[in-house]
């Protein structure tokens, strides 16, 4: 890890900053002040620091409490520096409007668009008569407004207390023993995955062909769950083994790269629901989770491909609840081409220099063994004719719909809000997540993602140990004050589907904005 050193943390807590991804903006200095060097005002570098830190937001370059606290201590400068033993840098500071919790107020305009100077026409309410970016810009302070109401203030005492709980928490888990991993229920597992391939074989043999279908579609339901663990590091803790294991359920036994998911998995657990970064959520034309989509952004994942809003996303978008099930159906069909798009992407080809060198060509060789297998001996030259063939194909693909609304339940019904850097790691998962409640003996149906707030909170704990972490997270909410989410399997759905229904109205209100807007030319904002 010293190769990523670029300096040491400056005594007292870390204090979070934009970073440059997301508009920070910070120039080297030519010299470093020495940290018992007075400055103009009388004061040392590290009072300075002391200054910010005691702040009362932890975003430095937007909070103007943060500016002031720095600015008075070096004499009144517009620009303000933060040393330590080996560097220092810039903070270009840039005024904005705040909220009293120090996250910026995105739109300057009425916080009720019922207000009387929104009012319109007979038949058109006052959003409607907005222009699409102020709607938008709206909708997502609404969203923001929402969440700074129910959960803990981002104030820094706050959320340092929460820091400091979370770490106990993580102690208590280890001390627990929730991290060694319990191989006795492995071979549960190992017996459950044998037993459904046997039952594809047998029942293939004897031409019981859509049945035969389903159990494959079982086994690799079963299967990837294995693939999750091991993707982890949570089946050995070996990065080797656990590596190997991931690719043989992933590339070999379903196709799938493990890179690809890793690559795109990883980010996802560190800025969940967060829709310029997160790529679990970017999937625009087909689905939109928040208002912020409307706005095309610009994906950090994907190199800076922009996710445009057009036409076919103003279709497309609007009916979405309806579509959401059938998508689930045909999903895999799709991790089938981002698959072989990542292990022929730079990205992938990048690991050539390094000690992991040797994943990449055995990706491309069980994924190639796979097809072999499954495309060409089963589809192609063991099944009789074409309608039985694509028959197979889709019910197969079918019957593995329910683990990829497992994967979107536990996020797409949740906040999307941008708080800003202040808040901490915990309430972020906590806030972006949802837990699936269902009785002990249908967790192996679940495959541990139904625990999924547990699950983002301690990644590499294995899954059979979830149910018991959960005790400990749910008595970390109550102390701290973050709100646990955790609905029935149903209810989630219906949460799911009642947040594709509320972004569908907020785009048709979107639209009738720009509707308005083009017959009049006018706005009811002035």
């Amino acid at each position: 890890m010293k190769a990523f050193r670029i300096g040491r943390k400056p005594a007292g807590p870390w204090i979070n900053m934009t970073p440059p991804i997301r508009g920070g903006v910070y120039t080297k200095q030519e010299t470093t002040t020495p940290a018992s060097a007075p400055n103009a005002g009388g004061a040392t570098a590290q009072d300075a620091t002391d200054a910010a830190v005691d702040c009362p937001s932890s975003d430095l370059d937007e909070d103007d409490s943060a500016d002031d606290a720095v600015s008075d201590v070096s004499g009144g400068s517009s620009r303000t520096s933060l040393t330590s033993e080996c560097s220092s840098a810039e903070v270009e500071t840039k005024p904005e409007p705040q909220t009293e919790t120090g996250i910026r107020r995105r739109l300057a305009a009425p916080a009720d668009p019922t207000d009387d100077a929104l009012a319109a026409g007979p038949g058109l309410s006052g959003r409607s008569r907005m222009t699409a970016d102020q709607y938008t810009e709206w909708s997502i302070q609404q969203n923001i407004n929402k969440d700074l109401d129910e959960y803990p203030s981002l104030d820094p005492a706050v959320q340092r207390d929460i820091q400091e709980k979370y770490r106990l928490l993580h102690e208590r888990i280890k001390d627990a023993g929730l991290y060694d991993c319990p191989y006795l229920d492995y071979g549960k597992e190992m017996c459950r995955y044998s037993t459904l391939f046997a039952l594809f074989l047998t029942t293939l043999h004897y031409e019981w062909y859509m049945t035969s279908a389903c159990f494959l579609g079982l086994f690799w339901h079963q299967i990837m769950f294995s693939a999750h663990d091991a993707g982890h590091g949570a089946i050995t803790h070996n990065f080797t083994f656990d590596t190997l294991i991931g690719l043989f359920v992933a590339d070999f036994c379903c196709g799938l790269s493990m890179g690809w998911w890793k690559s795109s998995h990883n980010v996802h657990h560190l800025i969940t629901n967060q829709p310029e970064h997160d790529p679990d959520i970017q999937n625009v034309p087909l689905f939109a989770t928040c208002p912020s989509f409307f706005k095309s952004i610009k994906s950090t994942y994907y190199d800076g491909f922009v996710f445009v809003w057009d036409a076919a996303a103003d279709v497309l978008a609007k009916y979405q609840a309806y579509t959401y099930y059938p998508v689930m159906g045909i999903a895999r069909f799709n991790l089938y081409l981002l698959s072989w798009l990542h292990v022929l992407s730079r990205r992938s080809s990048s690991l050539g220099a390094s000690k992991a060198w040797w994943i990449r060509p055995t990706e491309i060789a069980f994924m190639a063994c796979f097809w072999y297998i499954f495309g060409w001996r089963l589809i192609l030259n063991t099944l009789p004719t074409w309608p039985i063939r694509v028959a197979f194909v889709l019910v197969s693909h079918i019957i593995t719909m329910p683990l990829h609304v497992q994967i979107t339940l536990s996020h797409w019904g949740m906040s999307t809000s941008d708080l800003g850097e202040s808040e901490s790691f915990a309430q972020r998962q906590l806030r972006t997540t949802m837990d699936v409640d269902c009785p002990a003996w249908l967790d192996f149906i679940h495959g541990g993602l139904q625990f999924q707030a547990v699950h983002h909170l301690f990644p590499r704990v294995p899954r059979h140990n979830l149910r018991k972490a959960q005790v400990f997270v749910k008595e970390f909410c109550k102390d701290t004050g973050i709100p646990y989410s955790i609905l029935g399997f149903v209810d989630g759905n219906k949460k799911v589907i009642g947040r594709l229904e509320e972004v569908s109205d907020q785009l048709r209100t979107l639209l009738n904005c720009q509707k308005f807007m083009a017959e009049t030319g006018e706005s009811a904002l002035h």
